[in-house]
């Protein structure tokens, strides 16, 4: 299989480039569920209390395959971070008997267990691998692409991909696809961030949200099906910058991967 260097662009929304056409487009797909989930918190497992502070839904209806991982106390979750101190879902993920690994590179050891079922990794997940001649001056690098650590860890698959990480995630997402990474991972739950384009996504504000919208379309181009939209309102009203168009800055989307039965 040829390597991708570039995910396939949708065509543009409107005849001639528009951003409103765009943005319109773009919040509509965000905010429609492809697939219905009846069970979508811990709690329909066993006496959890519910303190998030945000929603990381997962799906944990029988037709998936995470609740019966779960069950078996095979589930993994990877989750990415940048110094969030609310890792409440992780720490429920754990005492559900998943192993969990969370990776944030503002964490004082390169690796630390708590718990049977929880690592900490000084790790920060990106969109490529060091440089080596930059990397061989550090002693720790501490930037790897995901399909890098899977290697490492001897990880084939990874039930749940929960990512939190400041807008760095439309070229982490972008990486997956292109890798053919995502295809190991059964559910993602992405905060996602568009008040600015996001880490190194170029271009006028029309191709930034076509492009953001492309790489959605090519999620559900892999099986990948949006089942729940949280708008955080207590973030601000912004899309690239604007007011206009009634959306918050920050969204969580979580998708299941349908191939996983």
């Amino acid at each position: 299989q040829a390597v991708r260097w570039h995910i396939q662009l949708q065509p543009w929304a409107s005849p001639t480039p528009s951003l409103n056409y765009e943005a319109s487009r773009f919040l509509k797909y965000i905010s429609t569920s492809q697939i219905s989930c009846e069970h979508m918190n811990l709690n329909s497992l066993k006496g959890y209390s519910e303190t998030t502070k945000k929603p990381w839904s997962i799906c944990l209806d029988e037709r998936f395959s995470l609740i019966h991982r779960i069950r078996s106390k095979q589930c993994r979750l990877y989750s990415l971070g940048l110094g969030n101190d609310d890792n409440q879902f992780e720490l429920n993920m754990a005492n559900s008997g998943c192993e969990v690994h969370r990776f944030d590179p503002s964490i004082k050891s390169a690796h630390i267990q708590e718990g049977r079922h929880l690592w900490y990794h000084r790790l920060s997940i990106d969109w490529r691998d060091p440089n080596p001649a930059i990397a061989a001056h550090k002693l720790h690098s501490n930037t790897k692409k995901l399909g890098t650590v899977l290697n490492e860890f001897g990880h084939q698959k990874i039930d749940v991909l929960k990512a939190d990480v400041e807008s760095a995630e439309w070229k982490i997402l972008e990486n997956l696809i292109l890798e053919d990474v995502v295809e190991q991972i059964g559910q993602l739950v992405f905060e996602v961030h568009i008040h600015w384009p996001g880490f190194e996504v170029s271009g006028n504000d029309s191709t930034v949200v076509r492009y953001w919208y492309s790489l959605l379309r090519e999620l559900e181009l892999k099986d990948f099906r949006l089942f729940h939209t949280y708008k955080d309102l207590s973030k601000p009203q912004m899309f690239l910058k604007k007011e206009a168009f009634n959306a918050s800055s920050c969204y969580t989307l979580s998708w299941v991967n349908t191939r996983w039965k």
